[in-house]
């Protein structure tokens, strides 16, 4: 059985991408996103409208996954065309690659340490730290870990955390989070005059709360999930980060196309090269990525998620607030 860098290093032969493949996915996505966009317009039924208004949502995280991998350099390296597609979809997407790459690789480099600034990822507090907070520090900690915090990632995560923050945090260095947020706002203002309150919020509104509420619940679960782990900094390592605190999600065929295979995600945490649809041939080449900690988007599940406050040193797991309370 491989583990430890030792697994890293058999995973090397996947971190190649088939190109034809890279391009198919990420054209006919765009594609299917435009279709159901334009469906939405069109349509002159209200029901039918809010359909495909909801899988414009769902494709366009797949879209947000398919950019996301080539932030990573896993797939489309090198192709300017590429590269002018991906920056045009951050802007539209609300993570321009300035302030996503920058937290996103900062997440994979310090995912499930204890004491590291929470760049890219919910903060984690242990017991004994949130017992030492202030009355404010524990609203506003617990605040930032709620289900409608995360529900609404549109707003919190998105239009607050990518944008506006990283601006007021480096103007100079993230000057494309205000450009993509004055593109949105603007955008959605014109849509809202010219084509009335409906069109604006089933071809605007209504699929970005979706996508982001989607996008922010996915990458909460995939590191706050009963049995996960995190570590001291002293005792983190790579590899252990990847494999005891990242899920794999459960999910069927449909979510798993939509969500680009990232439920995969302790895959992905070993090997951030490996292209999006090689992660399941990847888990069934290796035994030793079977054995994993898992989840799914079953309700009793998300509930479980959700519930997770505080890493309690002393039982070396995630507890809720009753938990903490009564221990």
């Amino acid at each position: 059985m491989l583990c430890g860098k030792e697994l890293i290093l058999a995973t090397k032969p996947f971190a190649r991408e088939i190109r034809s493949k890279s391009w198919l996915y990420a054209i006919s996505t765009i594609v299917f996103i435009g279709l159901s966009l334009t469906a939405t317009l069109l349509i002159p039924y209200f029901a039918i409208k809010l359909v495909f208004s909801v899988l414009s949502g769902l494709l366009m995280v797949r879209m947000f996954i398919i950019y996301h991998d080539h932030q990573h350099h896993s797939i489309l390296k090198d192709s300017k065309l590429a590269d002018i597609i991906m920056t045009t979809f951050g802007y539209f997407i609300l993570s321009p690659t300035s302030i996503w790459k920058r937290s996103h690789d900062h997440h994979h480099n310090n995912n499930s340490k204890l004491f590291s600034a929470s760049i890219g990822s919910y903060p984690i507090a242990t017991k004994k730290k949130y017992v030492e907070m202030t009355r404010r520090q524990k609203f506003e900690y617990l605040a930032i870990r709620h289900p409608l915090t995360i529900a609404l990632g549109y707003f919190s995560m998105f239009i607050f955390g990518m944008c506006i923050a990283s601006f007021v945090s480096s103007p100079r260095k993230h000057y494309d989070s205000m450009i993509a947020l004055v593109i949105h706002v603007t955008l959605s203002i014109l849509l809202c005059i010219f084509l009335g309150w409906q069109i604006w919020f089933c071809l605007f509104f209504l699929p970005f709360v979706i996508a982001f509420a989607m996008g922010a619940y996915l990458f909460y679960a995939q590191h706050n999930f009963p049995g996960v782990t995190f570590s001291e900094n002293n005792e983190w390592a790579y590899e252990k980060a990847a494999m005891e605190s990242s899920s794999y999600m459960v999910m069927n065929p449909v979510m798993a196309w939509m969500t680009g295979n990232i439920g995969y995600h302790h895959i992905h945490h070993l090997n951030s090269k490996i292209p999006f649809y090689r992660l399941p041939e990847v888990m069934a080449h290796f035994k030793e990525l079977q054995s994993c900690k898992r989840t799914s988007l079953k309700i009793s599940e998300v509930i479980a998620c959700l519930k997770l406050k505080i890493w309690d040193q002393d039982k070396h797991k995630m507890v809720g607030l009753r938990e903490f309370h009564r221990s």
